[in-house]
């Protein structure tokens, strides 16, 4: 394996730790080993059920969910888990790789979609990417803290906060929000965002299921958007504000 790409900062002084749940035994072992050599502290599990054991007793920094599995599948574990307020990166795995199905993917809660078979390196890279977005943005961007009504979001921490607490944000959610939130009141197009959130080889229709999962989290009512709007023809706009 290329030992250049151990590049990995831990958290904490450790290791991220990824969670890899598919039922076929060849694909574990290879991702265990892979992912292993590339610096992750690895778990393994061959089933939904098995998955939720095991996340009784560790909290891993990603998921790498299989979508065909028997009895609960993929998709059906991962809308349970963004219901229970996990909100680890998660990136599927299926044979199935047309792009409603990753839409499919996106609209359960999913952070990303890789088609099988696909080279472990591709795993690495978007595994990574995802982590780096959940990392602290550095100090010297000067980035402030944005209003959303009674919500408040701090781009450093990539953290969203209200009066009852803080609000859970899937990666995707919050890479979204911190991309808007550096430029407020500046319209971004769909093309952009999707470059920026590395979903631009799915499609734009991508961008627009986010945008309605971001909406959930931050809208007094989704249905009509405050803060977060669309543009016709355009894009979407983050216009912060207490209204």
């Amino acid at each position: 394996m290329d030992p250049s790409h151990r590049d990995l900062v831990p958290e904490e002084g450790m290791a991220p730790h990824v969670i890899v749940v598919d039922d076929d035994p060849r694909l574990r072992r290879l991702l265990h080993r892979y992912l292993s050599e590339q610096g992750f502290r690895i778990s393994v599990a061959a089933s939904a059920a098995e998955a939720r054991q095991t996340l009784q007793s560790i909290q891993p920094d990603a998921m790498v969910l299989d979508v065909t599995m028997p009895g609960e599948n993929g998709l059906e574990l991962t809308r349970a888990l963004r219901e229970a307020g996990q909100d680890l990166p998660i990136v599927l795995l299926t044979a199935r790789g047309e792009p409603a199905d990753r839409i499919s993917g996106l609209e359960a809660g999913a952070d990303d979609y890789l088609g099988k078979p696909f080279e472990p390196r591709e795993l690495l890279l978007r595994l990574k990417a995802h982590l780096r977005r959940l990392a602290p943005a550095p100090a010297s961007d000067n980035l402030r803290i944005i209003r959303l009504g009674e919500k408040e979001f701090d781009p450093v921490r990539a953290l969203l906060s209200g009066p009852e607490g803080n609000v859970h944000l899937t990666g995707g959610e919050a890479a979204l929000l911190s991309v808007l939130a550096r430029r407020p009141n500046e319209i971004f197009s769909r093309e952009e965002i999707a470059r920026a959130l590395d979903m631009a080889e799915i499609g734009e229709r991508a961008v627009d299921v986010q945008v309605t999962r971001l909406r959930r989290r931050i809208e007094p009512d989704p249905r009509e958007p405050r803060f977060l709007h669309t543009i016709r023809g355009r894009g979407y706009v983050l216009k912060p504000g207490v209204q």
